[in-house]
């Protein structure tokens, strides 16, 4: 800009056409060399308008303005202040954008008008509204379009850092079943074989195979949840999804830990969406856990009856029911663990329900109602609290 500002300054100084040479009766200045000077000035800071913008427009302007009032033709000249101009419109805000503009136009028409050889409304006074009001709206118009874009990436950054926690919350969530559920049956398990060890050994023995088959069960579940974390280029997990499918086998778990399961099954079984799947195993398998963790001697009853579009679960037991007088938001807020309030979300999750009460007769009861049908966009599956699992 420098170059082409300063060449067409030195052009309009010494014009080639006679027609050039007077315009209405007044004849074009002589401009010495070092006027030059004022519009290479106006050209070469320029160079600094990214990181002081309004610096740059400040002595761009100044310098053109010095010139013009010098009473040289500034046609070629006026090009400076409006890139500067322009960069200032992609810095500031709209309204900044605009003052600044409305500033500039008429510092440079008042010193055109006043000092133009040619006249008042000579030369470049007239194109100097349409150059201002492009640079200015130019400006604009790109900065808008650099913010949408920004916008647009935040969103996406956003989005991609949402479904990162919702993962971790559902990672979080199977951690914390199996945990919870392999530790319980261990924790009950090893109390067992330290009582009888001494006076019954075939009855510790049973119990730390007991200890045995749970903990191996336990950790091939954490390492098919772990597995989600693994490398891009490493192997995919061959552990199948809990599903009820291993029913049987987190019944087995319960017996051998001392708790004598029945389940009983009515309706036509169908197969089940994947989220549903999951989380009937896994309120099953919390509902398991509390009852060997908090009721007692005891036995459960876990029903599953498959009724039209939705799949209807009971877990119940004969052990030691809530405290006298305890309402749901109590069994909810129990110190001991965050267990009913995990089920009750994951149940929300897939659009079904959950309630948790004591039985007339003796012992708790869970029932949940999960729908065959999953939302289109299932919500990931909500984290609840590290914690024990969660009986009256």
């Amino acid at each position: 800009m420098t170059a082409v500002t300063v060449g067409g300054s030195y052009g309009e100084a010494h014009p080639n056409q006679p027609s050039d040479m007077v315009v209405n009766g007044h004849p074009a200045p002589h401009v010495p060399a070092a006027a030059f000077l004022l519009v290479a000035l106006s050209g070469l800071i320029l160079a600094g308008r990214r990181r002081y913008p309004l610096t740059v427009l400040l002595v761009s302007t100044g310098a053109v303005t010095a010139y013009t009032l010098l009473g040289y033709e500034n046609g070629a000249a006026l090009l400076n202040p409006a890139i500067a101009l322009f960069a200032v419109a992609l810095a500031v805000s709209v309204r900044q954008a605009l003052i600044t503009a409305a500033v500039v136009l008429v510092v440079l028409m008042g010193s055109t008008a006043a000092a133009n050889p040619f006249g008042p409304t000579q030369g470049g006074f007239f194109l100097l509204p349409a150059m201002i009001t492009g640079a200015v709206l130019g400006g604009i118009a790109i900065s808008n379009r650099r913010a949408y874009v920004a916008s647009i990436q935040d969103r996406a950054r956003d989005e991609a850092r949402r479904r990162v926690d919702e993962e971790r919350l559902r990672i979080a969530r199977e951690l914390h079943d199996v945990v919870a559920h392999t530790m319980s049956t261990i924790n009950v398990q090893a109390s067992a074989a330290a009582l009888v060890l001494t006076e019954q050994p075939d009855i510790a023995a049973q119990a730390l195979q007991a200890i045995r088959t749970a903990s191996k069960n336990g950790l091939r579940e954490l390492r098919a949840i772990l597995d989600v974390l693994r490398q891009a280029d490493e192997a995919d997990p061959i552990s199948p999804t809990p599903g009820l499918s291993q029913l049987d086998t987190l019944v087995a778990g319960a017996v051998q830990a001392g708790l004598p399961v029945t389940v009983t099954t009515s309706g036509e079984p169908a197969a089940l969406p994947a989220a549903v799947d999951l989380s009937a195993y896994r309120i099953i398998q919390e509902s398991l856990t509390n009852v060997i963790r908090h009721a007692g001697p005891a036995a459960a009853t876990v029903s599953l009856t498959y009724a039209g579009s939705r799949l209807l679960i009971e877990v119940a037991d004969t052990g030691r029911g809530p405290q006298a007088g305890a309402g749901q938001a109590d069994l909810d807020r129990s110190p001991t663990g965050h267990g009913l309030i995990g089920m009750r979300e994951r149940a929300a999750a897939i659009g079904g329900t959950l309630q948790a009460s004591s039985r007339p007769e003796g012992g708790f009861r869970v029932c949940a109602t999960l729908p065959f049908t999953a939302p289109d966009e299932p919500a990931a599956l909500p984290l609840a609290p590290a914690g024990e699992g969660t009986r009256p």
